[in-house]
């Protein structure tokens, strides 16, 4: 679907409905230059409250205040596939190993890593200690 902006001659500018930051500049435009705010908001989908925190980065920053920012941690995971296959191989070649033993083998060969990550990988993996009743 595509998004025709109201006001301009011929509704010659049109918008596609997944380009997030088109949509947010037109809905300033409509909101502040022809329809309203009340009928740009409900056309887009936004709140009152959002409408109006989009158009204050706008006004401080620019269009490029608009653009949606990447989630999550920008940290790089110490569970990288590789340490997760070194954790799987540890505990293979030693399943009585006590996660302590495979960090310090872990840490002896250049992985540093956590003894709850090595934990969380082994649950993840059910990997866990077999009981004897």
């Amino acid at each position: 679907m595509k998004i025709s902006i109201k006001g301009l001659k011929d509704n010659d500018f049109v918008i596609d409905e997944n380009d997030s930051l088109g949509k947010k500049i037109a809905m300033l435009i409509e909101g502040h230059c022809t329809i309203g705010v009340k009928e740009a908001i409900k056309k887009y989908g936004y709140t009152e409250q959002r409408y109006y925190q989009l158009l204050k980065k706008y006004d401080e920053s620019g269009s490029l205040a608009l653009v949606d920012k990447k989630t999550g941690s920008d940290k790089q995971p110490v569970r990288t596939k590789e340490v997760t296959n070194q954790i799987i191989r540890l505990r293979f070649l030693d399943p009585l190993a006590d996660t302590a033993v495979i960090v310090q083998k872990l840490n002896q060969i250049g992985y540093r890593v956590s003894k709850r990550s090595v934990e969380r990988t082994i649950t993840e993996f059910g990997l866990q200690k077999k009981r004897m009743f």
